[in-house]
């Protein structure tokens, strides 16, 4: 029998079709595996602050390590830069430590004891995925210098120094458009980061363009900052060696929680945070001498963990989601035992904590009630939601697919006849609204079940019972660009904020930005998001004719698949204070029509 011969051509698997890649050329064509995501600046978790991050994670070490109590870090359009006064890069290793995976000092428990970057990928990442990286090690009255462009070496220099001792990084994201492209970096995401940094290093001051941030009380001046008067009883607060915690009360729904293990946020939660809500419960309870449910005890909770772990494991180098488990039975016992002397010595803050845990218990139990007079209408909407034009992809069936969903929030049927025939049914859904939604601001969480809309949009993304079963990536506000447009805006998020505040928190809701104008002539077309965009356009374009979109169902199918494609505008909704928020929602929405008058008429021109 004749050898059957491999197959020729592209489709071919031979040994010319196995590749070896550096370790850096590696982290340019995966960059994902090692920042997560690239993204445009738009986000929080965007790859640019991520390599920000990055770089500030070494200094925060050197200060752990009692070497350097004082960062500064600038931004200057593209340009980062962060100057530590710790150790400094041993000299004969400074090019290894920025260029050579798996090198570093981190891997020594004797000379980083709570370290956040423990494989030592972080900083050769940062520098594979910048245009241009500069490195000077200051030590002992010494200088070198190494700068990189792309991970490669291009210049290096050294010599006497009269400078103080530690590290200078220097580096600007590549713009390349395989990489970041046209980022811009928003530095009032950089801004939240560093208050995070003062809360969980007290003694560190942090200089960001200029601006100091620090902290003397850490978590507890985190959660003040949070809730401020909004909680029912003083914080709850303890500190030692390896755990520091905070936590408090307030009348808002939900909880919410800040963790953080070496510094580093793990904003998926993992081991110590489960952990650390389960000695709350078990704390409460004994306390008590009750068993109230986790429900009871926690909704209206606002709290914040961090731990000091030596050999932690996170689930990706973002390090999102610790996974030891040898930390939940000691951090249990040492969170309940905080809560009660805390409560046994307090006993009318006891007495407060008592008073919301048996409201939370009441109301719970008149949403049931609710619950069950909707249940037959829950029936129907669980095979149907009506006005919901779904997607195959979610995020609680299949998390990687589901990650790349999304779910536009759209006013009418015009609106989302326009996106229905261009949209992606792998990953793109539509839920019409019928209008004005209820305003929800001071309304029960019975008042969902009561009223069928903000119900079944309750339904259709999955948040009944918190962000957890949230069934898509993005959940997207897409109403029109006028008054009417806004309001419906401002309702939504009202609702959000309100009811499913975690849900932001998570940064998964944002706003749609479709153009205003369409600006064109016989040869080229210009669509414009703003007045300015719309003059240069006018300004460069001949003989152009305008166009203002008052609404989206204006806007012929044909154009709009641009606007919902890769490169759509979206604007994240973030808040940077629960405390600060609340009180907007309060003024904006709340019951003071004549003082929100007033308001306007000042500032109406």
């Amino acid at each position: 029998m004749a050898k059957k011969k491999s197959p020729k051509g592209p489709s071919a698997y031979d040994e010319s079709k196995i590749k070896s890649l550096s370790a850096l050329e590696h982290i340019r064509l995966r960059p994902g595996m090692y920042i997560g995501r690239l993204g445009n600046g738009s986000h929080f978790e965007d790859g640019v602050y991520i390599l920000v991050k990055e770089i500030i994670d070494n200094s925060i070490d050197e200060f752990i390590m009692n070497a350097g109590n004082r960062i500064i870090i600038s931004v200057t359009d593209d340009l980062v830069s962060v100057r530590d006064y710790g150790r400094g890069i041993p000299l004969g290793k400074v090019i290894d430590c920025v260029s050579l995976i798996n090198t570093g000092g981190k891997f020594n428990n004797e000379v980083f004891q709570f370290s956040v970057g423990l494989n030592g990928v972080g900083t050769k990442a940062v520098n594979a995925l910048s245009s241009y990286f500069k490195v000077v090690s200051y030590r002992d009255g010494e200088f070198f210098e190494a700068e990189f462009s792309k991970g490669v070496l291009v210049n290096q220099k050294s010599g006497p120094s009269t400078e103080r001792d530690g590290t200078l990084i220097e580096f600007i994201p590549d713009h390349s458009p395989e990489i970041f492209g046209d980022y811009q970096i928003n530095s009032s995401f950089l801004e939240e980061r560093m208050w995070n940094y003062a809360y969980l290093n007290t003694g560190l001051t942090l200089e960001f363009n200029h601006k100091n941030y620090s902290s003397k009380n850490g978590l507890y001046d985190l959660l003040d900052k949070q809730v401020g008067s909004e909680g029912l009883y003083q914080i709850v607060y303890h500190r030692n060696s390896r755990i520091e915690f905070a936590f408090t009360h307030t009348n808002n729904y939900g909880e919410n929680y800040f963790s953080y293990v070496n510094g580093q946020h793990t904003s998926d939660g993992g081991t110590h945070l489960s952990a650390f809500k389960e000695g709350i419960l078990k704390g409460i309870n004994e306390i008590f001498k009750k068993s109230y449910t986790a429900v009871d005890v926690r909704d209206g909770l606002t709290g914040a963990v961090s731990i000091k772990l030596q050999d932690p494991i996170f689930e990706s180098q973002t390090k999102n989601k610790l996974g030891n488990t040898e930390v939940r039975s000691w951090i249990i016992q040492e969170v309940r035992e905080k809560i009660v002397d805390f409560l046994l010595k307090n006993p009318e803050e006891a007495q407060k904590v008592g008073d919301k845990i048996a409201n939370n218990e009441r109301l719970r139990k008149e949403l049931a009630s609710v619950k069950g007079a909707a249940k037959e209408a829950a029936k129907k909407v669980a095979i149907n939601i009506p006005k919901l034009k779904d997607c195959k992809y979610h995020m609680n069936q299949n998390k990687e697919k589901g990650e790349r969903s999304m779910i536009f929030l759209t006013e009418g049927d015009s609106a989302s006849g326009s996106m229905t025939s261009v949209r992606d049914v792998y990953t793109q859904a539509i839920f019409s609204l019928r209008g004005k939604v209820l305003n929800t601001f001071d309304k029960k969480r019975t008042d969902i079940y009561k009223n069928e809309e903000l119900y079944n949009l309750m339904i259709a993304l999955g948040i009944e019972n918190g962000v957890e079963g949230l069934r898509y990536g993005k959940v997207i506000i897409a109403t029109d660009a006028d008054t009417d447009g806004f309001h419906i805006r401002n309702l939504l998020m009202t609702y959000f904020l309100t009811f499913f505040e975690d849900l932001v928190l998570s940064g998964r809701l944002f706003i749609l930005e479709t153009p205003l104008f369409r600006v064109r002539n016989k040869k080229e077309t210009v669509y414009c998001f703003s007045e300015t965009e719309k003059n240069e356009a006018v300004n460069k374009l001949k003989g152009a004719e305008i166009t203002r979109f008052k609404g989206l169902g204006e806007i012929n199918p044909s154009e709009f698949r641009q606007f919902i494609g890769e490169n759509m505008r979206l604007i994240p909704i973030s808040i940077s204070s629960s405390r600060e928020m609340h009180m907007t929602l309060k003024f904006y929405m709340g019951d003071n029509t004549p003082t929100r008058r007033e308001f306007i008429m000042e500032n109406l021109i």
